[in-house]
């Protein structure tokens, strides 16, 4: 695992920090770590906008999957293997 290094923290800011990671039962490392994976998180997740941009190219996916299926399977009566089941 990589060592990360800060210097120059405010006070404040490693203030606000140790409170936060005491209310989470979190050493500051680990805290520190949490909110790095968050704010990437937020800022490497697609926008409200880009996801619906894509909805268009999703459908046309599903379409072409649904189409290139068989639909010369010949799938059994559910009912004859219920009865099946229950007659056991």
């Amino acid at each position: 695992m990589a060592t990360l290094h800060t210097l120059n923290i405010p006070d404040e800011l490693y203030a606000q920090l140790q409170e936060l990671a005491k209310a989470e039962n979190n050493s500051i490392d680990a805290q520190v770590i949490t909110i790095l994976q968050s704010a990437l998180q937020a800022k490497t997740q697609p926008t409200e906008d880009e996801r619906r941009k894509n909805v268009p190219k999703l459908l046309e996916e599903i379409s072409l999957r649904r189409e290139s299926r068989r639909t010369d399977v010949e799938w059994p009566d559910s009912t004859a293997l219920i009865r099946e089941d229950r007659d056991r």
